[in-house]
């Protein structure tokens, strides 16, 4: 899950690198080549008889891609109409939905460690970038970045939920559902497309590197550690992508981003020890 945020946060400083390609452009290029990358990946990983199975997944395979396609487009979405700090601190609350979610429809209990580092890992992305937050501040664009994190948590609550009954149900086809449905949403809302071939070389990066490989991960992950659990850490995908920016693109992080992110470090990595002690 470590690699899968790592690879996740690559988008920031790889758009960064973009000549022309911007907004809706990035997000259909990005998702058309994730459904290509899947197309070869899904045969060689679960074998050809893969897309035959789809008929067979049931609603929590549509359901699942339906998800993978809100996370996928409400975030840039909700940049078009927002700031990315406001974004980034509504994306929080993707771990705080996820541990609701799989609390009210799978009866999960959240041990008291996990609710303590929710909400110190919140606090210190809100820390971040409090300071952003009255900029470009939109009521709209607040309300399409819920997307994201109500999003996510339907998702791992599903893939959680279709893993505790046992009915074998593979998800992992649904990140190609998602992809297919991000594409289509977004194609007209690109139209008519200016990216130059360097973009377009960019953006297939992130469509095998970015979305494909790490979202399929993430689905296996999601057999070993529960959704709070993956939510959770999906929260250092924001730290790697200050990292990231700061050193591929220059971008130097202030005092509150570090002060914050080494709270949300923090409470990972409490979490995680924690959780590694009780199990050994």
């Amino acid at each position: 899950m470590l690699l899968v945020t790592l690879l996740w946060s690559t988008a920031g400083v790889v758009t960064r690198q973009l000549e022309q390609a911007r907004s809706f452009e990035v997000t259909f290029w990005r998702s058309f080549f994730t459904v290509l990358s899947l197309l070869v990946i899904l045969p060689l990983f679960k074998g050809r008889a893969v897309f035959t199975r789809m008929q067979h997944g049931g609603a929590a395979l549509w359901l699942s891609g339906l998800c993978w396609c809100g996370m996928f487009t409400f975030f840039m979405l909700a940049l078009t109409l927002t700031t990315v700090a406001n974004v980034l601190v509504t994306m929080a609350l993707v771990p705080l939905f996820t541990a609701l979610a799989t609390r009210i429809f799978l009866g999960h209990q959240i041990t008291p460690r996990t609710w303590s580092a929710i909400v110190v890992a919140g606090c210190g992305i809100a820390y971040m970038y409090g300071t952003h937050l009255a900029e470009g501040f939109s009521v709209l664009g607040t309300l399409v970045a819920l997307g994201v994190p109500v999003s996510g948590a339907a998702n791992w609550t599903i893939t959680q939920h279709s893993h505790a009954q046992g009915k074998n149900v593979d998800l992992i086809p649904a990140v190609l559902v998602g992809g297919v449905l991000s594409s289509l949403i977004t194609l007209p809302l690109a139209w008519p497309l200016q990216g130059s071939g360097h973009d377009v070389l960019l953006l297939a990066g992130l469509g095998v590197f970015q979305l494909a490989i790490p979202c399929v991960l993430a689905v296996v992950c999601t057999q070993a550690l529960a959704a709070h659990e993956i939510a959770l850490l999906g929260l250092l995908e924001v730290i790697f992508g200050i990292l990231l920016a700061w050193l591929g693109a220059g971008e130097v992080p202030g005092h509150n981003v570090l002060v914050g992110g080494s709270l949300v470090i923090g409470a990972l990595v409490a979490n995680e020890l924690v959780a590694w002690k009780g199990r050994a």
